[in-house]
Formats: structure tokens, C-alpha cells, sequence
């Protein structure tokens, strides 16, 4: 349904990409703790080379946040968190309904086009939140910074804006954006592309359209494949975000993506791109979920078809 998109009805696009955000941003606060435990995991291959820290799995991670940090530190970084989905979401979610649309008329839909709509959309959602992502990625590590005996870099959101652009200037606000949008683009391919794809079979051989059955089973499988694509760029995303830079803006630790990749995996092994990916698994599962439902009861409260 994608007419009335200039006239402010129900089906504008407008509404769409408000309902987007809407249901990104209360997945995002349910789920946000496994996010900010999973960046911790990422990152304890540096905290080894750097500060001799040690290895913590994923329990013991959540409470030792809990114990040497406090309860509330689960969500530091949720604001730019939620941020995030403002731009990224609603981009990508009212892009892909929108090329689908248009792609539909004249043509059958399949899994290759869902594949690469899946992509460009959220490549390009991604592209522009970079900002959002490298503040939320620097205010997850502060509590782990200080308890290194590190200084700490910020203390909200405007503060690691401008600090981040007095270090290496605006285009430090898109560091890390090739391996951010890689990583958009793959989890985007296992979320939008799987979710879509599922569905539609599913409605194909039966199923209800408008079951939060359906709803939930596909929202499933859309968060697995999403992890699987997605956690080796998310490793290699949160290292080069997080590095220090020089005084000439560049990273300390790593030239670009494909260096943290080749160093990550010399040093550490390959499997170290899939360090953290049960946390990643276990958030995006439930975020895919409350995303996909919230969204789709939204949609049909807001009497539009469903997705």
C-alpha cells in the first residue's frame, strides 16, 4: 500500500516510517543489555593485548557489568541507541516496502530481489545513521574504560559527537562505515530478506498473514540468519569504531576493515569473528521478534495491509 504517501492518510509514507521507529525503538530498549554485553565480548581481544584483561563469557560479563558497574549500566548507550533507529529503521524499513512495491508491478517478487533489496536498503539506512552507531559503540565501552583505570572520553551524546569530531573531524563521524554497512547490508539480508521470504511461504502453504504465529515464526528465522551474516562484520565494525585515534584521525589499532579483519584473525583465530555471537544470536532472536510483531500489530492498528 503505497498510496497517499504525499497526502498525510494512514498510508503515507510518512506513517510507515513513523511505525518503523516506533517498533525499532522498543526492541531496541528490550533488548539493549544483550547488545552491550555482546560489544564487551568483541572487544576483549584488545582488552587482552592492551591491559592483559581477562577472557569473561557471556554470563559472567552481564554480571560482572552488574557487579563492578551497577544494574543501569546494562543501558548506557541506549539513548544514541534508540537515536540510531530514528534514521536507520525507518530508512531502511520504508525503502525495501517501497522498491518491493515497485518491484512487484510487472514482476514476481523472488528471493534474489529480496536478497538485494534486503541489502540496499540496509546499506543505505546504515550509511547515514554511522554517527548514531560509533556514539552508542563509544558509550557502551566507558564503564570497561574506567575500570582499566582508562580516562573516560564521554558523558552523553553531544560530548562524544564533539569529541569525536575534534579528534579526527567530521569524517570521524563515519569511521568504521565501511564495515558498518557491510554488516547492515548482511544483517539486513538475514532479517528483511529472510523475514519477507519466510512469511510469504508460510501464507503460501496456508498460514494465516496476519498471525502473530506466522509473524513469529518468521521473525525467527530472520534473526538467526541475521546473526549468522551478521556478527563478523559486527566484530570488525566494533573494533575500528572503538580504536584510538592519532592525531591525524587515524586508527592506532587497525588501517581500515579488511586490516581488523586479517589482525583479528592472525592473532586470535578464525573463530574470534564469531566471538560474542551467542549474545548477538540471543538479541537479535527476541529484537527480531518484538520488532516484527510490534510492527506488524501496528500496522494492522493502523489499518494497514500487513507486511
Amino acid at each position: 500500500m503505497v498510496s497517499g504517501q504525499g497526502d498525510g492518510t494512514v498510508g503515507s509514507l510518512g506513517h510507515k516510517y513513523a511505525l518503523s521507529v516506533v517498533a525499532a525503538c522498543i526492541a531496541e530498549f528490550v533488548t539493549y543489555p544483550l547488545d552491550l554485553v555482546k560489544t564487551r565480548l568483541q572487544m576483549q581481544g584488545e582488552g587482552v593485548r592492551v591491559m592483559g584483561s581477562p577472557y569473561r563469557g557471556m554470563v559472567k560479563t552481564t554480571f560482572g557489568v552488574v557487579k563492578e558497574e551497577g544494574l543501569t549500566k546494562l543501558w548506557q548507550g541506549v539513548t544514541p541507541g534508540m537515536a540510531r533507529h530514528l534514521v536507520y529503521s525507518g530508512v531502511r524499513m520504508t525503502l525495501y516496502d517501497m522498491l518491493r512495491s515497485r518491484w512487484a508491478v510487472g514482476h514476481e517478487v523472488g528471493v534474489l530481489d529480496r536478497a538485494v533489496l534486503g541489502m540496499v536498503s540496509g546499506g543505505l539506512g546504515q550509511l547515514v545513521a554511522s554517527p548514531a552507531d560509533l556514539v552508542k559503540v563509544r558509550m557502551q565501552m566507558e564503564g570497561r574504560r574506567r575500570l582499566q583505570g582508562l580516562p573516560g572520553r564521554v558523558t552523553g551524546i553531544r560530548g562524544s559527537l564533539v569529541q569525536a569530531v575534534q579528534e579526527g573531524g567530521v569524517k570521524s563521524l563515519w569511521k568504521g562505515a565501511v564495515p558498518n554497512v557491510q554488516r547492515a547490508a548482511l544483517v539486513n539480508l538475514g532479517d528483511l530478506t529472510a523475514y519477507d521470504q519466510t512469511k510469504t511461504y508460510l501464507v503460501s502453504e496456508g498460514w494465516s498473514g496476519d498471525s502473530w504465529v506466522t509473524h513469529g515464526v518468521a521473525s525467527g528465522c530472520a534473526g538467526l540468519t541475521a546473526a549468522l551474516l551478521g556478527t563478523p562484520a559486527d566484530v570488525v565494525k566494533a573494533r575500528v569504531m572503538n580504536q584510538p585515534l592519532d592525531t591525524n584521525g587515524r586508527g592506532l589499532y587497525y588501517k581500515g576493515a579488511i586490516d581488523c579483519l586479517a589482525k583479528a584473525v592472525k592473532s586470535e583465530g578464525l573463530l574470534s569473528l564469531y566471538k560474542g555471537f551467542v549474545p548477538c544470536w540471543l538479541r537479535m532472536a527476541p529484537w527480531s521478534m518484538t520488532f516484527w510483531l510490534s510492527f506488524e500489530k501496528m500496522r494492522t492498528l493502523a489499518h494497514l495491509e500487513p507486511w
